[in-house]
């Protein structure tokens, strides 16, 4: 069976899903794309030979042959968007986060759960990454006794072009637009814990700009964060100013010895994320309320971060 996708957004992120749906991924088949910028769509057409490409989200949707939909836009519009698709009856898969408002998360929640049919999901990737599914599998099985902390570690490589920071206003910033990855890792290696509490600070390190905008106090480019949850604890360090590319590792701690029992990386140096897909390995990927409580949490986070300067 091919699944004829439709993809909203064909900017930075956008380009790397259209290109994965149009070479890379069986059972797909991009016969759309949509956007605003006409640059965008010229892309689309002459290097993926998208032949029906779109201004007008709503055009797109009304595509009777568009079975689902890729949202890789701006942050703030994945609410509207998500809840749009599910009503023009398209399976949804849209980037994290879902949104960096908690009454629009709600919001899509209750009208995913009005289409029962549809699938709705958010960009959590690392849940599709070999090490990380070796992780959960060891920690399910009960294989290494009860892990009592999860300690995740997200550095991103240093931007000097200044286009972090032009996004942070519209992405929510280092919490709500990169947290969300370590947040949703944490909470499903660990079972779900609901969060007691949430402590977090963070500074503005290299990033200056940053402080010239609104609500700066949680736009910085370093953080630590603490979310205490019903015996399972997890501890965030994360940052946008590394020199030597992406790093991402998720060490984990049993409650018996207290020592670290497996660590388990994305990527490193400037090899990147190196992420697997397995269509076939029958991964249960997180439903609404999984993207709902990760942005609980994380707008939680937020708001209790204080500003070191």
């Amino acid at each position: 069976m091919t699944v004829r996708i439709g993809i909203v957004g064909v900017g930075r992120m956008g380009r790397r899903h259209a290109e994965n749906l149009a070479t890379r991924v069986p059972g797909a088949s991009l016969v759309a794309a949509c956007s605003p910028i006409g640059e965008e769509l010229e892309w689309a057409r002459n290097t993926l030979g998208v032949d029906r490409v779109y201004k007008d989200y709503a055009e797109m949707l009304a595509q009777k042959d568009v079975d689902a939909v890729f949202i890789v836009t701006p942050n703030t519009l994945h609410p509207a968007q998500i809840i749009d698709a599910l009503r023009a009856g398209k399976h949804v898969f849209c980037e994290k986060p879902l949104s960096m408002v908690l009454d629009e998360c709600l919001a899509v929640e209750a009208e995913a759960a009005k289409h029962p049919h549809l699938k709705v999901m958010i960009g959590f990737v690392r849940r599709f990454d070999a090490s990380y599914q070796d992780a959960h599998a060891s920690i399910a099985s009960g294989g290494i006794g009860r892990p009592f902390l999860v300690r995740s570690q997200t550095t991103d490589q240093n931007d000097p072009s200044g286009f972090f920071v032009k996004f942070a206003p519209t992405s929510g910033g280092i919490f709500v637009d990169m947290s969300v990855h370590d947040i949703d890792i944490a909470r499903w290696l660990l079972g779900s814990p609901k969060a007691l509490r949430v402590f977090s600070l963070g500074t503005v390190a290299v990033h200056e700009g940053l402080r010239l905008q609104l609500k700066a106090s949680y736009r910085g480019d370093g953080a630590h964060s603490f979310i205490d949850g019903l015996g399972s604890d997890d501890v965030l360090k994360l940052a946008r100013k590394a020199t030597t590319g992406v790093h991402v590792a998720t060490p984990v701690f049993d409650g018996a010895s207290e020592n670290e029992i497996f660590d388990r990386r994305l990527g490193c140096g400037r090899q990147g994320h190196r992420v697997s897909v397995a269509a076939e390995a029958g991964i249960d990927p997180q439903d609404m309320n999984d993207g709902l409580l990760v942005g609980h949490e994380v707008i939680s986070v937020r708001r209790r971060r204080r500003r070191v300067q």
